[in-house]
């Protein structure tokens, strides 16, 4: 709690209680008894016109304190292992209803899993058109680390993370790239995000150029507005436009140079 100056408008004075205060009924209340002797407060600035203004700031911690009567008796809930589950599911192949092919190799899986997961699988598993007498469906233009990375984020709501740390720079930043293609096709929108995030992480003046092409192509707009911000920050044009992707930016997103400049030119209006 502080005395609010009237000329400044700021705190000046202030009061910290210490501890956490748990308000449970009508007459919780939390203070001090002697905050500012009358005389003091008369001949401070704080009072004028006999007006006071007080202010209180109250941090909220949403995590009630267990009451000390009940940690006698606190049992110890374990986190949920749904996830591992389903990981040992897709490892075991129990169950499995459907195959697919990618290049040379096959993964089979859980056609409920996989509707449940993707609207995409949705049509193509169970729909009017779909493929759902087929023993086996080719996966064509996807590289097989790719499909299975992809399945593994369909049962399990991540990225493996001994497939990523294996990489090295290059090899990672083009695996994330083929990730949201993928998540893109089988409109998995919480995968393609985090695939934007960690690439907005990796922008760098030579790999700028292939990253804003992806994102245009696929509409991506969170990280075509990290690249366009990148570029247009700290002057990087020149190095950009040295880069080997910056010739097929310019052939395959013309648009997108458009939008790079305006946004430069409102920079530096402001």
């Amino acid at each position: 709690m502080s005395l609010v100056h009237p000329d400044t408008g700021f705190p000046s004075f202030g009061f910290l209680p210490k501890g956490v205060t748990v308000f449970s009924g009508a007459h919780s209340v939390r203070g001090c008894k002697k905050f500012m002797k009358i005389s003091e407060l008369e001949s401070s600035p704080y009072l004028r016109d006999d007006r006071l203004v007080i202010e209180c700031d109250v941090t909220v911690i949403m995590k009630t304190p267990v009451p000390e009567s009940e940690t006698m008796f606190d049992i110890e809930v374990p986190p949920s292992d749904l996830s591992d589950n389903l990981e040992k599911l897709l490892e075991t192949q129990k169950g499995t209803g459907v195959t697919f092919k990618a290049k040379h190799e096959n993964f089979h899986a859980h056609k409920i899993v996989l509707a449940m997961r993707s609207r995409v699988f949705e049509a193509q598993l169970y729909g009017p058109l779909g493929d759902n007498e087929k023993p086996c469906i080719t996966i064509e233009d996807m590289e097989p680390s790719i499909f299975k990375t992809l399945l593994h984020f369909i049962y399990t709501d991540s990225l493996p993370v001994t497939v990523m740390d294996d990489l090295d720079g290059d090899e990672k930043e083009e695996m994330l790239k083929h990730l949201l293609v993928a998540a893109d096709r089988y409109a998995m929108e919480r995968m393609k995000l985090m695939c934007e995030s960690m690439l907005c992480k990796r922008l760098s003046a030579e790999s700028v150029s292939t990253t804003l092409a992806l994102a245009d192509q696929y509409h991506c707009i969170k990280l075509k507005n990290a690249c366009i911000g990148f570029i247009n920050s700290l002057n990087r044009m020149d190095l950009v436009m040295k880069s080997q992707g910056y010739e097929h930016l310019k052939r395959a997103c013309p648009t997108v140079f458009v939008e790079i400049w305006e946004r430069a030119a409102k920079s530096r209006k402001i």
